[in-house]
């Protein structure tokens, strides 16, 4: 069963966002997600055959989830799901890449016990066109604009309630009917570029990752050794992950400049994470000062480290401490904090404020259930 209702903002809004909510089996879920996507105009990306084989082949050990929603995918186009020349997945309808700021309260450090991460997704308000440098083309929206929650709650497995900014079937922040949640965020600016090729490769792509983990994962364990066993890739912008769970556990997971993958973790106390990899400067009280092509990372860091050091934080204090680095409406500043979002993983929720437009006017939060 298919339901979408509009949840925030408007067309003459900058944002206008849609709460998609998807029951019955992966076959199903995969099948209406391809029907929405095809509406927003996607179609399936030409992939070399012996690649494309490979990938259906790893989805199916160690993504079943996926591989079921691909073969919905390929029913929804009317294609053989065994056929190797298309990829049937990413379902993206806007690009990709972000700033952000982000803050793990552990039960511990809880003035009611429940832990919770809460989030600035920072990104550009503009179109793809002028990010490019150019001028925008007809009628094109901005590329941020038009985001989902989509909520999936499939006959076997985990439920999970997801927000993504440009593919149906990835996200950017997710938390499954287990209170694991998992999001997204920039690692390095510093080594960014330009991607060589957009072709899909094997494994997990960059917003693919959270969704592998809500669907696969019930606790931070399994989730370290699912990203550990897993392949995964990224087009040029080097990205971390901040993962917590029901039980108090969190971690960020981040990949080094020389490959290398490293779990970053601070005990039983408050994690802070924003633009810069942790395990290249793991202690807040001494972080570099910012630089122009740092964006502020350092300084958020340091804010939120101080805000939460040594003290019991309420849910209010969460969110003013995300108020306190959310970006400035500063012609000279290219992000906007296109929404905040507040993850508890106790009740298994995901509360979100949607940015409507300048003069900080913000959506009311809403809350979302994961179960």
């Amino acid at each position: 069963m298919t339901n979408m209702t509009r949840v925030a903002g408007s067309r003459d809004d900058f944002q206008l966002v849609h709460h998609l909510t998807l029951t019955g089996s992966q076959f199903e879920i995969g099948r209406a997600l391809t029907e929405e996507a095809r509406r927003l105009g996607w179609s399936p990306m030409p992939v070399d055959p012996i690649v494309g084989r490979a990938r259906r082949t790893w989805f199916e050990r160690h993504w079943p989830q996926h591989h079921a929603r691909m073969d919905g995918a390929a029913a929804a186009l009317g294609l053989d799901p065994d056929q190797d020349e298309l990829a049937l997945d990413g379902l993206s309808y806007i690009p990709e890449g972000s700033g952000c700021s982000a803050m793990w309260i552990p039960p511990s450090a809880a003035a009611d016990g429940h832990g919770r991460i809460g989030r600035n997704y920072d990104f550009f308000p503009t179109t793809a066109g002028e990010i490019m440098g150019g001028a925008p083309g007809p009628d094109e929206l901005p590329m941020a604009s038009r985001p989902y929650v989509i909520t999936t709650v499939p006959d076997e497995g985990l439920s999970a309630t997801v927000i993504t900014m440009n593919d149906l079937d990835g996200c950017m922040d997710g938390i499954n009917s287990a209170g694991l949640a998992v999001m997204l965020l920039i690692a390095d600016f510093e080594t960014a570029a330009p991607p060589e090729s957009v072709a899909p490769q094997v494994g997990l792509a960059s917003v693919q990752l959270p969704r592998f983990l809500v669907d696969t994962c019930e606790n931070a364990d399994q989730a370290k050794q699912a990203l550990l066993g897993a392949k995964h890739y990224d087009y040029g912008t080097p990205l971390h992950y901040l993962v917590a769970d029901a039980h108090g556990q969190a971690f960020v997971w981040e990949r080094g400049r020389d490959g290398r993958e490293h779990i970053v973790e601070f005990g039983d106390g408050p994690l802070c994470v924003t633009n810069h990899l942790l395990h290249r400067n793991p202690d807040p009280m001494h972080l570099p000062a910012d630089s122009p092509a740092s964006f502020g990372s350092f300084g958020r860091l340091r804010t939120l480290y101080e805000r939460s050091k040594g003290t019991t934080m309420s849910g209010q204090d969460l969110r003013d401490s995300l108020r306190a680095v959310a970006q400035a409406e500063d012609p000279d500043v290219p992000f906007r904090t296109l929404w905040s979002s507040v993850f508890d993983t106790a009740d298994r929720t995901l509360s979100a404020r949607f940015y409507l437009g300048e003069g900080r006017r913000y959506s009311e939060e809403l809350v979302f259930a994961a179960r």
